[in-house]
């Protein structure tokens, strides 16, 4: 599942991040990086960009780039 898949108030653990080089090396350097969990906040009122919880921090995100971001659903 992507991070994208996730409803808001779940969390996922990062597998893995994919995309073209800029891209993935632009979300590696925002914290999102394999082993790290993160929790869909809230969402935009049409659904687009998404607000995440990370290492302490919000982020706010687009669908398209949270489709790059694979992970497993965790509970805490």
């Amino acid at each position: 599942m992507t991070l994208k898949d996730l409803t808001i108030g779940k969390s996922g653990r990062v597998l893995s991040v994919y995309g073209e080089k800029p891209l993935r090396r632009r979300l590696l350097e925002m914290g999102i990086t394999p082993s790290t969990v993160i929790t869909v906040k809230k969402a935009a009122p049409m659904g687009d960009p998404i607000e995440l919880l990370l290492r302490g921090y919000v982020l706010t995100l687009r669908l398209k780039d949270a489709g790059m971001i694979t992970v497993e659903e965790v509970t805490e």
